[in-house]
């Protein structure tokens, strides 16, 4: 594989293969059809004359009043308590490592190694610095860490003074240091990226379909370059709005890779992260922008895990959107509260672990 991976057209393009991005993900015929509909016991919203409080809770107008939604979930696959997981993705991957650790579980990704690392904001946990928001952040970890071929753009770090560096595929959340350490600490990550190999779970969170790239380096970048680049480098960042095409080519590719270079049985489980967008740089409403993101990466997820039979969808986003906002959110109305990602935890533990 090559440097292609971290530029605006991902190998897997989806030119490639028209008919991916045109056949149906889903065909059935009708006798099929029909039995999907008997099994299914959540099939239906709901039904004139019933009492709205039953508790059957048969139909989803029913169970949509609880404070904590609860969907029906048929997983693809099951997960082993003694599998290595891997989580990446947005914040709320992050959560999603701590409940699995919680659980005894092995979890790759919250390496201890990363405990050194001391956030700037000490209400913040070091552990934020490996975030990873959009599709081609994922893809670019994974390519640098799994991909023999592949270089890190060493030209995307950038000077802010002249003493500290920056590393734009990181989260800030650190302090910024000098560039044997911004170097260090590069390296540490993609040694931590390397023990995907390792695991058979790896959940994948995608948060963000606004995107910046580094046209300099040629690059696509983790989040928005901080405020001073934009004066100390004018024209060097480009924002982009990416489409379903671009997203659903580098999930496409992430998949190449673990199958080249992860755990032989790897499987995957996809979320979308329910935390909305602190701004845009679109020109739409803050509300509306995100409900366009969250609903592209949405229905992207969904192709992806239709896709392949080790892909699965979770609805981690839609639990939290269908639960009581005032049980679920925190008073910014972007984070979930504790009880929230429990609710999600439990379920998700409920369903793929054997």
């Amino acid at each position: 594989m090559s440097g292609a991976f971290l530029n605006e057209t991902p190998v897997a393009s989806p030119q490639d293969n028209p008919v991916a991005l045109t056949k149906s993900p889903y065909i059935a015929a009708a006798a099929e059809a029909l039995q999907n509909y008997i099994r299914n016991t959540a099939r239906t919203w709901y039904k004139d004359g019933v009492d709205p409080n039953d508790d059957v809770r048969k139909y989803a107008f029913q169970r949509l009043r609880e404070t904590w939604f609860t969907p029906e979930v048929d997983p693809k696959f099951k997960l082993r308590r003694e599998d290595k997981f891997y989580a990446i993705g947005s914040c709320f991957a992050r959560g999603l490592e701590s409940s699995l650790a919680g659980h005894k579980m092995a979890v790759e990704s919250a390496a201890p190694e990363f405990a050194k690392l001391q956030p700037a904001n000490k209400e913040g946990s070091g552990l934020g610095f490996t975030n990873k928001y959009n599709t081609y952040s994922i893809l670019n970890e994974l390519c640098w860490a799994l991909d023999p071929d592949a270089e890190f753009p060493r030209a995307s770090i950038v000077q802010l003074t002249n003493t500290t560096w920056y590393d734009p595929h990181t989260n800030p959340t650190l302090n910024f240091v000098s560039l044997e350490e911004t170097l260090e600490r590069r390296a540490l990550m993609q040694a931590v990226t390397k023990r995907i190999k390792e695991c058979r779970a790896v959940i994948l969170t995608l948060g963000l379909a606004e995107v910046w790239r580094d046209v300099q380096a040629d690059v696509f970048v983790n989040c928005t370059p901080i405020p001073s680049l934009f004066k100390k480098y004018p024209g060097r960042y480009q924002f982009h709005l990416t489409s379903f095409a671009q997203n659903w080519a580098n999930l496409e590719a992430i998949h190449a890779l673990l199958s080249s270079y992860g755990h032989p049985d790897f499987h995957v489980v996809v979320t979308v992260s329910p935390v909305p967008l602190m701004n845009t740089f679109s020109t739409m409403d803050i509300v509306v922008a995100n409900t366009w993101a969250k609903s592209l990466l949405r229905a992207v997820a969904q192709e992806w895990a239709s896709a392949h039979p080790n892909v699965d969808y979770f609805p981690s986003y839609e639990i939290v959107q269908n639960s009581d906002r005032a049980a679920v959110w925190e008073d910014d109305l972007r984070h979930v509260r504790g009880q929230g990602a429990q609710h999600i935890m439990e379920l998700f533990l409920r369903n793929y672990i054997e």
